[in-house]
């Protein structure tokens, strides 16, 4: 059970620009990585290839042996929704929801509504956010929004978790708070974490970092 980047290579644009230049390597089941390097070197570039939410413009990714390239658009939908986890810098919640319903959405894709119910309550608590279940976004502050946002990439208990700079829009405090929580679901859930971040105190966080230079794999200087 592994995620195994063989090659990968992405171009954007006509002439194409190459921006991710035949990377390989194995983020290993159960492992805290995190992707790091200066803006422009291919960090959110290579999660969403990663995370299935991208296609390399050549070599592979699999992840538990499986490429998801193959996969049919239910069925590539469904694994999304079931293994992985997203978490992005802007929460991206619905406005028309409240806090609880917008936790819930991958839950009720999957027709698992009501037997998620417990577990959405769950995670309020364990993220200081009781009280807010029926409060919409915009009544939330920017942290706790956050904090929303990640407990709807837990609701389905995805064995991936994959997060793009999720605490760029937050101030120091809220900032270790979410990092806490990404840090908790790998040790206490056994989840596979992948963080893009250009903080080195919170890359440092992880088990291993992945350094991008101009797109290959380098080192801090």
């Amino acid at each position: 059970m592994s995620i195994e980047a063989k090659d990968v290579v992405k171009e954007f644009g006509s002439p194409p620009q190459r921006i991710l230049h035949g990377l390989s390597f194995t983020i290993a089941d159960g492992e805290f990585v995190s992707i790091s390097g200066r803006s422009g070197s291919g960090k959110s570039t290579l999660l969403y290839i990663l995370s299935t939410l991208d296609q390399p413009s050549s070599g592979r990714v699999l992840i538990d042996g499986r490429d998801p390239a193959e996969l049919s658009v239910a069925e590539l939908h469904d694994f999304r929704n079931r293994q992985l986890g997203f978490v992005f810098q802007f929460h991206y919640l619905l406005t028309e929801l409240t806090a609880l319903e917008n936790v819930l959405l991958p839950a009720v894709k999957a027709g698992e509504g009501a037997k998620r119910a417990e577990r959405a309550r769950s995670l309020f608590s364990e993220f200081q956010l009781e009280g807010k279940e029926h409060k919409r976004p915009g009544q939330l502050s920017g942290g706790e929004q956050q904090r929303v946002a990640i407990a709807r990439a837990l609701i389905m208990e995805p064995r991936y978790i994959f997060a793009d700079e999720p605490t760029g829009n937050l101030d120091v405090a809220n900032g270790l708070i979410v990092m806490d929580i990404l840090k908790r679901a790998h040790r206490e859930r056994g989840a596979t974490v992948a963080l893009v971040t250009h903080e080195p105190d919170f890359a440092a966080m992880a088990q291993r970092e992945i350094y991008l230079v101009d797109g290959r794999i380098g080192a801090r200087s």
